[in-house]
C-alpha cells in the first residue's frame, strides 16, 4: 500500500510538473557535462590570470631579444588585447632583468601596432558547444512554456482567485463536527481525521499514516475514488474505496462505499465486488474495517447527491467521512 500511495502522489499535476523539470535539468546537465561538454579552443593569453599575462609579456619581450622577429612579436603583443598597454607600463616600470634596449625596441614596436578589437575578444567555442547552448536554451524555453500553461490552467480552474475544489474540501472537513469518543465513554483513537470529497476533485485520493505517540509506524489508511458514472467533466463519482493497511497483516482491508444507484446496479456491483465489501452510503452510517492489530471506524458525517443525469442518487456532490483508528481490542 505504501507503493500505491507513492503512485497516487505522483499522479498529482504539480508533482508531475516538478518532476519533469528536475528530469529535464538533470538530462541537460548530463548532456552538457558528460556527453557533449563545451570545448573552448584557440583562446588567447588575454584570458589568462593577470599575473600570468604579465609573465607572458615578459617572455614575449625576452623572445624578441633572441629571435628579433618583429612580426612574431607584434602577433604575441596583440594577443594580449586590451590588457597589453597596462601590462607594458607595469613591465617598463619594473623590468626585472629584461634587456633595456630590447624593452625600448619592443615598446616602440608596440606603439605602432595597438591592440585590435578582434584581438581583445580572443577564442571561439567549438561547434558542439554552440549546439549544446541551443539545446539548453530550447529546454529552458519549453520548461517556462510548460510552467506558464500549467499556471494558466490552474488559475482557470480556480476561477481567477476563487477557492479551488480541493481548498473547499479542506474547509468543509475543517468545519465538520468531530465525534467526541471520550465523551461517549470510549478510548481515544490513535488518530482521527475528517476528509471530504467534492464534485470536481477528479484526483481525490487521501492517505494518512498511523503512528504511536512514540513515533512507531503502525500502518496507513485512506480513501479514494473507486468508480465513476456518465461522461464528461467533472467526473461523477459513484463509489469510493476506504482502505486500512496494517504492517502486521499481509492483507489490506478495503470496503467500497457506493451510491444508492451504484448499490442497486448489478453491473456496477459485479465490477466493484473484487475490490472489497460493498457498502451502501447513508447519512451517519458507520463502517468498520479490521486488520490483524488495527480497527478503523468510518462515519458518514455529511452526504449530498448530485442532481444531474444519468440517474437519481447516482453520484456524490459532497461526501464527508470521519476516519478514526484504534488498536484492535482497544
Amino acid at each position: 500500500m505504501q507503493m500505491q500511495t507513492v503512485l497516487n502522489f505522483l499522479k498529482r499535476p504539480i508533482v508531475m510538473v516538478v518532476l519533469a523539470a528536475i528530469v529535464g535539468i538533470a538530462l541537460g546537465l548530463a548532456w552538457g557535462w558528460g556527453v557533449d561538454p563545451v570545448k573552448f579552443v584557440d583562446a588567447t593569453p588575454a584570458y589568462l590570470r593577470d599575473d600570468l599575462r604579465e609573465d607572458y609579456l615578459r617572455m614575449t619581450i625576452d623572445s624578441f631579444r633572441v629571435n628579433a622577429d618583429p612580426n612574431l612579436a607584434v602577433q604575441r603583443w596583440q594577443s594580449l588585447g586590451q590588457f597589453g598597454p597596462e601590462l607594458l607600463q607595469r613591465v617598463t616600470a619594473n623590468p626585472k632583468g629584461l634587456d633595456p634596449n630590447t624593452l625600448a625596441a619592443f615598446t616602440q614596436l608596440a606603439g605602432q601596432f595597438p591592440p585590435t578589437a578582434a584581438s581583445q575578444g580572443g577564442g571561439t567555442t567549438s561547434v558542439s558547444g554552440w549546439v549544446l547552448s541551443i539545446f539548453l536554451i530550447a529546454l529552458l524555453a519549453l520548461a517556462v512554456a510548460g510552467g506558464f500553461i500549467f499556471l494558466r490552467r490552474l488559475l482557470a480552474k480556480s476561477g481567477g482567485g476563487e477557492p479551488t475544489v480541493s481548498m473547499q474540501a479542506v474547509e468543509a472537513s475543517r468545519n465538520a463536527e468531530r465525534t467526541d469518543f471520550e465523551g461517549l465513554g470510549l478510548a481515544p483513537p490513535i488518530t482521527q481525521v475528517m476528509t471530504t470529497y467534492l464534485l470536481g476533485d477528479d484526483l481525490y485520493d487521501e492517505s494518512f499514516s498511523i503512528d504511536t505517540q512514540g513515533g512507531e509506524f503502525l500502518g496507513e489508511y485512506g480513501v479514494g475514488v473507486s468508480e465513476t458514472v456518465g461522461v464528461g467533466d467533472p467526473k461523477k463519482v459513484t463509489a469510493l474505496e476506504v482502505w486500512l493497511f496494517d504492517k502486521n497483516d499481509i492483507k489490506t482491508a478495503t470496503k467500497v462505499l457506493m451510491s444508492e444507484h451504484a448499490f442497486n446496479d448489478q453491473n456496477l456491483r459485479s465490477r466493484l465486488e473484487p475490490k472489497g465489501e460493498l457498502v451502501l452510503v447513508e447519512p451517519h452510517k458507520q463502517i468498520i474495517l479490521e486488520t490483524e492489530t488495527l480497527q478503523l471506524l468510518a462515519t458518514v458525517a455529511d452526504l449530498q447527491y448530485g442532481q444531474a443525469a444519468p440517474a437519481g442518487n447516482s453520484y456524490f456532490e459532497r461526501l464527508t467521512l470521519e476516519l478514526a483508528i484504534w488498536p484492535k481490542g482497544g
